[in-house]
C-alpha cells in the first residue's frame, strides 16, 4: 500500500484536476448557449432558402442550369473536414477524422484531397493525405463574411474543373450530449427530387435565370456557414459533456483515495498503539 504522503499528493493532484475540468465545463456551457441560439435561429432561414432554390431550379430547363449543377464523371474529390482548434472534447474530432478515412476508402483509386477547417483535423489528416488549404482562424471570428470567402474558393475550384465533387464532413448539433456525423454533398448541387418538392408559382423580376444565378452562390455560402455553425455548437456541447464526465470521475477517484488514506492512517495509528502497548509490556517483564 502506498504511504500516506503519496496518497495525500494524489488527492491534491486529483482535486486540482477536478477544479480545472469543472471550470472548463462551466465555460463550455456558457459558450454552448450562445452557439446553440445562433444555429437554432439560422436553421429555418437556411432550410427556407434551400426550399426556395429547389422550387425555382426545378422549373428551369436542363440547358439553362447553373454552372454549379454540372454533373461530371467523379475522378477528383475534395473533402472539407470541419473539426476544432482545441481538444478535450471527447470523440468530437476523432469521429470526423474516422469518417474522412471512410471516404478515402470509398473513393479508392481516385484522387481525394482535403480542405481542413480546424487545427485538430488538419494535424492528423495531413499526415496521410493531401491538404490543399487549412482554415484555422475562421473560429476566431465566426461570421458569414469570413465563411463566404472559403465557400467562394470551393466554388471556384469546382467551376474551374479542378474537382468533380466536393463534400462536407462535420458534426451536426442535436443537443449538448449528442452530435451526428454528417457527410453532405456541397458541389455539384444535388438534383431536385421533383416528386417530393412542392411546386410554387413565383413572379420573377428581372428574370428567373438571373435570380437563380445570384441565389445559388448565396445558398452555397449559407450551407457552408450552417455546417460550420453546427460544428461549432457541437464542439462546445461535446466539451461540456466530456468535462462533466471528467469531473464526475475525478470526484469518484478523490473519494476512493480519501477512503484509502483514512484506512492507511487508521492502520498506522493501530500499529503505533500496538508498538506502545508491546513496549510497555516488555518493560513490565
Amino acid at each position: 500500500m502506498a504511504n500516506l504522503k503519496e496518497i495525500r499528493n494524489r488527492i491534491t493532484s486529483v482535486s486540482s484536476t477536478m477544479q480545472i475540468t469543472s471550470a472548463m465545463k462551466m465555460v463550455s456551457a456558457a459558450k454552448l448557449k450562445k452557439a446553440q441560439d445562433a444555429i437554432t435561429a439560422m436553421r429555418p432561414y437556411a432550410e427556407k432558402l434551400t426550399e426556395l432554390l429547389q422550387n425555382v431550379s426545378a422549373s428551369l430547363d436542363g440547358d439553362s442550369g447553373s454552372k454549379y449543377s454540372e454533373q461530371r464523371p467523379v475522378n477528383k474529390i475534395l473533402v472539407v473536414a470541419i473539426t476544432s482548434n482545441r481538444g478535450l472534447s471527447g470523440a468530437f474530432n476523432a469521429n470526423v477524422i474516422k469518417q474522412t478515412r471512410n471516404l478515402v476508402n470509398l473513393y479508392a483509386g481516385k484522387q481525394v484531397d482535403f480542405v481542413t477547417i480546424g487545427k485538430k483535423g488538419n494535424d492528423i489528416i495531413r499526415k496521410a493525405n493531401t491538404v490543399i488549404n487549412n482554415n484555422n482562424t475562421v473560429f476566431d471570428d465566426l461570421t458569414f463574411h469570413n465563411v463566404a470567402a472559403i465557400a467562394e474558393e470551393l466554388m471556384q475550384l469546382f467551376v474551374e474543373g479542378q474537382y468533380d465533387k466536393i463534400e462536407l464532413v462535420y458534426n451536426q448539433f442535436k443537443n449538448a450530449a449528442t452530435q451526428i456525423i454528417i457527410t453532405e454533398q456541397f458541389l455539384p448541387i444535388v438534383p431536385t427530387e421533383t416528386e417530393s418538392t412542392t411546386q410554387v408559382d413565383y413572379l420573377f423580376e428581372p428574370s428567373k435565370e438571373q435570380i437563380i444565378e445570384e441565389l445559388i452562390p448565396l445558398s452555397l455560402k449559407t450551407q457552408l456557414y450552417k455546417a460550420i455553425r453546427d460544428s461549432f455548437a457541437s464542439e462546445h456541447g461535446a466539451r461540456m459533456t466530456a468535462m462533466h464526465k471528467a469531473t464526475d470521475n475525478a470526484t469518484e477517484l478523490r473519494n476512493q483515495l480519501k477512503l484509502t488514506y483514512n484506512k492507511a492512517r487508521q492502520a498506522a495509528i493501530t500499529n503505533e498503539i500496538l508498538e506502545i502497548v508491546g513496549g510497555a509490556e516488555a518493560l513490565k517483564a
